[in-house]
């Protein structure tokens, strides 16, 4: 049997096991098409934008130390600002992030963060026509760094294991099936 939503699986149950204000773990109790039962835990965490700030052949990266994996990563300015939609959202990171202020806008999609275990989705965009500020980073932000590196350093980099970051990497990809990069 499928569901209005083309769902195969059930909701039986569901309760809330842990939150905080930046996510929400749950635990369902499901039921499958054969009529078996189980348990489903996921995340329920907001949608977040991710900013590719494109000038002269290259991006404009940043760095910070991610908790979870233990190290310093390099990625495209990212995250959850509150604003009224996404572009002003990701005109929000940027800014904070950077100090940078763009021109010209272009979203390129939106992708499932983790769909296996996360209801939150990733809403890259290209931002072009740059202009430097200071950045105004969260508290949170403190340790981190920016940087520009040509586009040739950033595939390099993603070879190299030092951007890691799959939303990155996934927008990139994104960016080059939607006609590829601008000249400037």
């Amino acid at each position: 049997m499928t569901g209005a939503d083309g769902s195969t699986i059930r909701q039986i149950t569901t309760k809330v096991v842990y939150s905080n204000p930046w996510m929400t773990v749950r635990e369902d109790e499901v039921e499958r098409p054969d009529g078996s039962r189980g348990l489903y835990a996921y995340i329920d965490k907001p949608d977040f934008v991710l900013v590719m700030p494109w000038e002269n052949g290259g991006f404009h990266l940043v760095e910070e130390y991610r908790y979870p994996v233990r190290r310093r990563t390099w990625s495209f300015p990212q995250g959850s600002a509150q604003a009224s939609t996404l572009e002003e959202e990701a005109r929000l990171e940027l800014a904070e992030e950077t100090g940078l202020r763009a021109a010209h806008w272009r979203w390129l999609g939106a992708l499932d963060n983790a769909h296996g275990v996360a209801t939150q989705r990733m809403h890259a965009y290209l931002a072009t026509g740059l202009e430097a500020g200071p950045p105004r980073r969260e508290h949170t932000e403190q340790d981190m760094r920016q940087r520009w590196v040509s586009r040739a350093e950033f595939e390099k980099m993603v070879r190299a294991g030092e951007v890691t970051d799959s939303g990155s990497v996934a927008a990139y990809t994104l960016l080059l099936m939607s006609g590829g990069l601008p000249d400037s």
